[in-house]
């Protein structure tokens, strides 16, 4: 099992395939699994680093203090205890809030940053989501209540029109093994709710790749662009056909994003 042993928590973190690292990010309600459509096609191309963020998974304990910034710098720490001196990162929703934290912090070790449905703007709509879903958790039968309530904000239309899709979703997500309890979810909801930049987007001068997604009801795409523009080397663009989990969604397309612009912008210049 791999762990990283920081001062208030045991960080657990998943590494596989070859070649330039690439940090990923989860967002809201979501761990290292969460990346699972997209790391088979990354890991041809990369060494791809996962980490369970602050009350999810296998890190411990759930209840350490927790903030977006704290996310941002056991990311970071990780990424120095792995010996990776320069990074990719891409961080998915409340992951592209830690992703860009994690450039105002290190500014000379993130080499890229892609961003995937997010943006650095308070959404009361959004807060108000979440807050629902924790409040339908918590009534009888909520552990599944919970979950039919999240996938329309989440997926696009197209996934509704198969109704096995999501008896498939729900079934993999009340198996797993490692999911983030009642409890954390609160705690990380509090977490985002606090969240207040200390990264200014007008200073990150690394190469940066905004991805939106068509369809997505949690992100506003029109604010996010504005303020993305303030990145000087900055390109946006909508991902059609997909909802906020875009990399569930589009899989494909989002590794053809990652990929493209990556290797575009090498570690090294070579």
């Amino acid at each position: 099992m791999t762990k990283l042993d920081l001062p208030d928590i045991s960080l657990h973190y998943e590494v596989t395939g070859s070649g330039p690292p690439i940090l990923l990010l989860a967002g809201m309600l979501s761990d290292s699994a969460s990346w699972g459509p997209l790391v088979p096609l990354l890991e041809p191309h990369f060494t791809v680093v996962r980490p369970d963020n602050r009350t999810t998974g296998r890190t411990t304990p759930w209840d350490a203090g927790v903030t977006v910034q704290h996310m941002a710098q056991d990311a970071a720490n990780l990424m120095a205890h792995l010996g990776h001196d320069q990074f990719h990162v891409v961080g998915h929703s409340m992951g592209g809030l830690m992703a860009t934290e994690v450039a105002g912090l290190n500014p000379h070790g993130v080499h890229t940053l892609t961003i995937l449905a997010s943006a650095p703007v308070r959404v009361p709509r959004t807060m108000a989501v979440f807050d629902t879903l924790r409040e339908i958790r918590q009534a009888p039968d909520g552990e599944r209540l919970w979950l039919l309530a999240l996938y329309p904000w989440i997926f696009q239309p197209a996934f509704f029109m198969d109704p096995s899709n999501t008896d498939i979703a729900l079934q993999a997500a009340l198996n797993y093994p490692y999911a983030q309890s009642l409890h954390a979810m609160a705690h990380q909801i509090e977490a985002l709710r606090g969240y207040r930049p200390t990264a200014r987007l007008n200073e990150i001068k690394c190469s940066t790749k905004i991805i939106f997604a068509e369809h997505d009801l949690l992100i506003p795409e029109s604010l996010g662009r504005e303020a993305y523009a303030r990145i000087a080397s900055v390109e946006q663009v909508t991902l059609p056909d997909a909802g906020h989990s875009l990399h569930w969604d589009a899989p494909d397309s989002v590794a053809d994003h990652v990929i493209e612009f990556v290797t575009q912008h090498p570690i090294g210049g070579s």
